[in-house]
């Protein structure tokens, strides 16, 4: 490629992954070299319960280009991420899964189509290699990220994804327990894109994000990063608000017509168990935020590293 093209970081948050780290650096280090002779891979290992570290730490004494970053428990994907991203040293940062679904063989489409009017590129399956209730998973957080991010782009965003590296001075401070980079993303730019991209079949092992994880995760968006749940708390309370007038005036229509109120313990029992299922629901939102606040407060470390291993100064790669 020319000599102005961006230099590239890379990188990948691993978790138990350690058969499939070897042939993602095969298939990476020729699209590398072919797009930038600057560039560097860093695995940021989420304390992975297999021989994961120690294969990277191999390949980092292999490949200068190779870095390896080593959590001291498991934080999840996206603080993992966001810990690659503040360690990138080049102008462009990728990010992308350990299992090989997402095909390096993409990603120079990806870097063209950010072209110079772009700050985020997405790379969405063309379809997805999951089962229903993944991809049904996937969709509910999907939705919940386009509340979050307020922006149309959400529904389609991937884990592959190629971004300025400056981008991350918008969330240099950010130090929440709860991360979502996506989100983070929309602190610094408006300017996203999105092209869709083969997504293969997992060959090796299974999936380590599941169900309840994607559906815990768009809770925690949507609690961490946005006011819709306290919006539709108020809805919920007006909207019984009325209910209650509209039963009042049943009360007060029967009494002048009939000359009797409405009789009945189940009557009065379901209007007390609505009400209060109402005050409940509302109370369980308020208390989410006051949780994020709590968590907040305790200055929770978003990550904390045990161990690196490569050279930094090193990443280039000719």
């Amino acid at each position: 490629m020319s000599p102005r093209s961006p230099s590239i970081s890379v990188v990948i948050p691993v978790y138990n992954s350690q058969q499939l780290l070897r042939p993602l650096v095969a298939r990476l280090e020729p699209v590398l070299e072919a797009m930038t002779p600057r560039h560097e891979l860093i695995l940021v290992n989420d304390c992975s319960r297999d021989g994961s570290w120690q294969v990277i730490e191999e390949l980092a004494r292999e490949f200068p280009w190779i870095r390896g970053i080593h959590l001291m428990r498991n934080y999840g994907q996206h603080n993992a991420v966001l810990c690659g991203i503040r360690s990138a040293t080049h102008e462009l940062v990728v990010t992308m899964d350990d299992d090989l679904q997402h095909p390096p063989e993409e990603l120079p489409r990806l870097v063209e189509t950010l072209g110079d009017d772009g700050d985020v590129v997405y790379g969405t399956p063309q379809h997805e290699q999951h089962g229903f209730m993944r991809d049904l998973a996937s969709q509910v957080t999907k939705f919940t990220l386009q509340r979050a991010m307020s922006a149309e782009t959400a529904r389609n965003v991937s884990a592959l994804r190629v971004f300025r590296t400056q981008l991350r001075d918008g969330f240099a401070n950010y130090r929440g327990q709860f991360v979502s980079i996506d989100v983070l993303l929309t602190w610094s730019t408006t300017r996203f894109k999105v092209i869709p991209v083969r997504h293969d079949p997992r060959k090796i092992g299974v999936s380590n994000y599941t169900v309840r994880k994607l559906f815990t995760h768009a809770m925690n968006m949507m609690t961490g990063f946005s006011t819709i749940p306290l919006q539709l708390a108020s809805v919920v309370g007006f909207a019984f608000t009325l209910f209650g007038i509209a039963v009042l005036l049943l009360v007060l229509i029967r009494y002048m017509i009939v000359g009797s109120p409405v009789q009945g313990f189940p009557f009065l029992a379901s209007i007390i168990a609505i009400f209060s299922g109402a005050q409940l629901f509302a109370l369980g939102i308020i208390g989410e935020y006051l949780a994020r606040m709590h968590f907040r407060m305790m200055d929770r470390p978003t990550y904390a590293v045990r161990a690196t291993t490569g050279d930094s100064t090193q990443t280039g790669h000719s």
